[in-house]
């Protein structure tokens, strides 16, 4: 079977490198040239563990292959993805331009039948819109099929969440259209991957309904988190002892400076947007976003307490960027609005992330780049770990000591025990604890 992925971002790379180790000839197209020129080299423009040496791997096996000519993809292939961005709008709400432009072009290019796959996330009831933008669209009538086929992809785990993913989800209504997709993810029979069938709304209603789950649990956990800290309490224990009641489970009850990246921020947006347009608010939603919200400004307020009630003047070192390990993702991290937050205070700000510099400096320009974590720290009034990288895990708190200017540690991921930095002779600001 060919396959074409429109889109060439993160899903769309993703998704085209995977289905290409499964065997299936993949043609992954994208309006960026020189983006499609990098690719053809076997370079991905995005840090993702694992996913370049996919892409040299299948390129080299002719089974995957990258253009810019959206007619070719589309005819000599059965099942089309739409892999585009659906960013959010100043309401909140998700921008359709990109995904309603690829089927435009794909519908002007149709010679026979094809199944239409939304990889993208996008709103309840896109499926039957862009199905009435294909039909407006073609130049002769040729048959088709919408499907939603949602990805649940972590970054920074992308690959084995693709090769070995907890279900697929695929949504219509046409039988072939299923069965071609079943076909496609036969490879998924061997390790029992569960399949749900559903309706095209149900499918793209899943991926909303998922995110924002998961964002209510990272919400919740730092509003307790919170109050932990009013009643003196150690949130890991209460997190721990929640999560071992199997109904709640242990994962995502991390406190920390709240949700970022491409997806919980812009989801639960998207589906509080959603539900008002339908007379259906999901107040649960909106609390979460604003839990969210607050938090990030909390976490400004830790570092203040810590430099004692200011930190006008003073240095601070900031370990982690990306909006989580693994990846060299900013979007929405929580690391923009806190350094931010801190300049607007009067601090200056040197920053360090293993892979998200080039990323970090298109949007925080005007701050320092540190080499590594220790240059970060030298000088320092207060350090501080936004995001959880393995390497911050084992510092040399020695060192550190000596390199600041006073030893004061705000871990906003709460890697480190209180009582053993106290011990070291660190002034020390958690969450929860």
């Amino acid at each position: 079977m060919h396959i074409a992925v429109i889109g060439s971002g993160y899903v769309g790379l993703v998704t085209g490198a995977c289905f290409a180790e499964f065997g299936v000839d993949v043609t992954c197209v994208d309006v960026d040239p020189d983006k499609i020129a990098r690719l053809t080299r076997g370079e991905s423009p995005i840090y993702e563990p694992g996913l370049e040496a996919l892409i040299k791997k299948n390129l080299q096996a002719g089974r995957l292959r990258f253009t810019t000519d959206i007619e070719i993809a589309t005819k000599q292939s059965l099942v089309i993805f739409l892999a585009v961005g659906t960013p959010p709008l100043p309401d909140g709400a998700a921008d359709l331009t990109f995904i309603e432009t690829a089927a435009r072009d794909v519908a002007q290019h149709m010679d026979s039948y094809k199944v239409i796959a939304t990889k993208s996330t996008v709103p309840v009831g896109t499926g039957k819109r862009l199905a009435c933008l294909i039909e407006e669209n073609q130049k002769k009538p040729v048959g088709f099929s919408v499907v939603s086929n949602p990805e649940f992809l972590r970054e920074g785990a992308a690959i084995s969440d693709f090769m070995r993913p907890d279900r697929v989800v695929i949504g219509g209504t046409d039988p072939e259209a299923i069965a071609i997709m079943r076909d496609l993810y036969r490879p998924l029979y061997l390790i029992e991957t569960p399949f749900v069938i559903t309706s095209v709304e149900g499918a793209e209603l899943t991926k909303y309904a998922a995110n924002a789950f998961l964002a209510t649990k990272i919400s919740f956990i730092n509003e307790v988190a919170n109050l932990c800290e009013k009643v003196g309490c150690d949130v890991h224990d209460v997190a721990r002892a929640i999560g071992m009641d199997r109904r709640i489970g242990p994962k995502f009850l991390h406190a920390g400076p709240g949700f970022g990246g491409s997806c919980f921020p812009k989801d639960t947006a998207a589906l509080a947007t959603i539900a008002r347009q339908h007379e259906s608010p999901t107040r649960i939603v909106e609390a979460v976003i604003d839990v969210n919200r607050q938090q990030r400004l909390s976490m400004i307020d830790k570092m203040r307490q810590l430099g004692g009630g200011d930190v006008s003047g003073k240095r601070v070192g900031i370990l982690g960027l990306a909006f989580k390990p693994e990846t060299d993702d900013m979007r929405d991290a929580p690391s923009i609005e806190i350094i931010r937050g801190l300049i607007a205070l009067g601090a200056s700000v040197i920053a360090y992330d293993p892979v998200a510099k080039t990323e970090a400096q298109k949007l925080l320009p005007d701050i320092e780049y540190a080499a590594d974590e220790y240059e970060a720290a030298s000088g320092a009034d207060i350090l501080v770990i936004v995001t959880e990288w393995n390497q911050f895990r084992a510092l040399d708190m020695s060192r550190l000591r000596k390199l600041m200017k006073t030893p004061r540690l705000a871990d906003l991921r709460n890697i480190y025990d209180p009582s053993d930095m106290r011990e070291l002779g660190f002034e020390y600001a958690g969450v929860g604890r």
